[in-house]
């Protein structure tokens, strides 16, 4: 049994949901959002609440079952209040500034990256090191956020690099003489 299945979520003050055949669509003060929930699990609506339930007890609903919750939450909480990942840049000459819609990033490459805003996200630059990065659907601001600390990922020596904000980087020792 899924635990995280079996509770039913409630939908939080200012959002509406509809559950239509197998699609949750909801709708709040950032935006609306839909998620298409696998045929192997039933999705109901009661009264202020939608109920997951899988169809049969076979492993694949199982399975399936807590993660349709899961990502039913995770679109009534982004239409409600949004999500953010903050980035941090470390080492020397290393920077990031916004250039029109697009991120600039200055990190050691003989050239600048340029990495272009998708739809539906917002980059934000306070300081030349740090990078925030928000939107409505997690699973977007989490791949945008991967994609930009993929140009160059934190090193072990010394820790330059690109890292989200309170990563603990494990540091190696370097040669001895």
């Amino acid at each position: 049994m899924s635990r995280i299945g079996k509770k039913p979520v409630s939908l939080p003050q200012g959002v509406t949901a509809s559950v239509n055949g197998q699609t949750v669509t909801a709708k709040g003060p950032k935006g609306e959002l839909k998620f298409v929930v696998n045929d192997e699990v039933l999705v109901k609506m009661e009264g202020t609440e939608i109920a997951v339930q899988p169809r049969d007890q076979t492993k694949a609903a199982r399975a399936k079952w807590g993660m349709s919750r899961t990502q039913i939450v995770n679109i009534l909480q982004g239409v409600k209040d949004g999500f953010e990942k903050k980035l941090e840049i470390t080492g020397v000459g290393y920077r990031a500034a916004m250039q029109g819609k697009n991120l600039q990033l200055a990190l050691g490459f003989s050239h600048d990256v340029v990495y272009e805003t998708p739809q539906g996200i917002t980059i934000t630059v306070p300081k030349p090191t740090e990078i925030t990065v928000t939107g409505i659907d997690k699973q977007m601001v989490g791949q945008v956020a991967a994609e930009i600390r993929e140009y160059r990922g934190p090193e072990p020596y010394k820790g330059k690099g690109v890292r989200y904000a309170g990563e603990k980087i494990v540091r190696k020792e370097g040669k001895k003489k």
